[in-house]
């Protein structure tokens, strides 16, 4: 039978200044953003039924640039925001900026507003790199950025890139070793990949030797654990881990609004998991929110995906809760991938091996 979890939100705002390369997220350049905020309450008010009496665990706004909204925008969506729904006493409330775009001023009525997480988009701290990766800001502005929202906010995340076009060993270091000098609560430390549909996939750009590109991952892992970031997630390091992040990795629900967003919802009363999706053009968004819902089929496979993401793995109580499953669903993929060096099993508790960790693609898929 299948128990709530605890309920997070996100919100999609689409717009940014400059599309990266790179970059397969829904996001648009341009500025045509009048009514966004009336769309994304509207589009609330139909997902409210989800809500099924719980508080929000954690609020994510990610995009696109949601830090050029205005402080005026802004109110008005957490005003709306809280008179529909009950935040947790401890919410956690992130929202993601460009250091291209970050005003001292404004960033100060944010937290006054709400926000108590920012996370920071550097990519990388060297201008060659950003100007190869599209990216608006130079090293110095992201530096101040962070500077910034160190004065202001306790906890704020940096997102940083590595096997880069031309980055060497030291590069990706010394790029690491300037985050940790702004001293951040959390790093996201993750890898350059060629997405489908992105002009890097049409214009692929030379990147570094497979060999120097892991020994990036590796060496980055150690000095970042070495400066007390604990790696709780495949590319997530924190000395405050993400309640949002781990909420999804741990399979609870989201309400997802905002044009293309994706949300999860458990209903107890029918036994089932959904996932809606909204329309992901931003004008077929704001003329309708109506989106798509969708029952989960393959409930021990999207349970896997996430929860094999956490270097501390999870107990296998936590998969009965969230799926609604017994364990005999999946008994004969955890003896495989325990066999095969993959999985770590002790008692109820579930995690992969380092191997298994190195290889995560590999374990996940035998539970397809």
């Amino acid at each position: 039978m299948l128990t709530l979890p605890p309920l997070s939100l996100y919100i999609h705002y689409p717009w940014c200044v400059k599309k990266c390369p790179y970059c397969d997220f829904n996001s648009h350049e341009g500025d045509d953003r009048n009514g966004y905020i009336e769309a994304l309450l509207k589009d609330l008010d139909k997902d409210l039924k989800y809500v099924q009496g719980r508080s929000i665990h954690s609020i994510f706004i990610g995009g696109g640039t949601p830090s050029l909204m205005s402080a005026e925008e802004l109110s008005e969506l957490f005003t709306g925001l809280k008179s529909k729904l009950t935040f947790d006493k401890n919410i956690e409330i992130t929202l993601e900026t460009n250091p291209g775009t970050f005003e001292v001023d404004k960033f100060k009525a944010f937290k006054n507003i709400g926000i108590n997480r920012l996370s920071i988009g550097v990519q990388s701290f060297q201008d060659h790199h950003l100007s190869a990766l599209g990216r608006i800001h130079s090293a110095k502005e992201a530096s101040k950025a962070c500077a910034y929202a160190s004065q202001i906010f306790d906890n704020f995340n940096i997102d940083l890139m590595y096997g880069l076009e031309g980055q060497s060993i030291d590069d990706c270091l010394s790029d690491l070793n300037r985050a940790i000098d702004l001293n951040p609560q959390h790093v996201s430390f993750y890898q350059l990949t060629i997405e489908p549909n992105t002009l890097f996939a049409k214009f692929p750009p030379a990147l570094p030797k497979d060999d120097d590109i892991w020994r990036m991952g590796e060496q980055g892992v150690a000095l970042l654990e070495q400066h007390g970031f604990e790696r709780y997630e495949v590319s997530a390091f924190g000395k405050i881990p993400s309640k949002h992040n781990l909420n999804y990795w741990q399979f609870g629900d989201y309400i997802g609004i905002g044009a293309g967003a994706h949300g999860k919802i458990t209903s107890p009363d029918t036994n089932e998991i959904l996932r809606t999706r909204k329309p992901k053009s931003p004008k077929d968004y704001l003329n309708s929110q109506s989106g798509v819902i969708e029952k989960v089929e393959n409930l021990p496979f999207e349970f896997m995906l996430n929860a094999l993401r956490l270097k501390q793995g999870f107990d296998l109580d936590l998969f009965k809760d969230r799926t609604g499953q017994s364990l005999q669903a999946i008994e004969r993929q955890l003896q495989q991938a325990q066999d095969l060096g993959l999985l770590l099993i002790d008692n109820k508790q579930v995690k992969p091996s380092d191997k298994g960790y190195n290889f995560l693609n590999d374990l996940i898929e035998r539970f397809l």
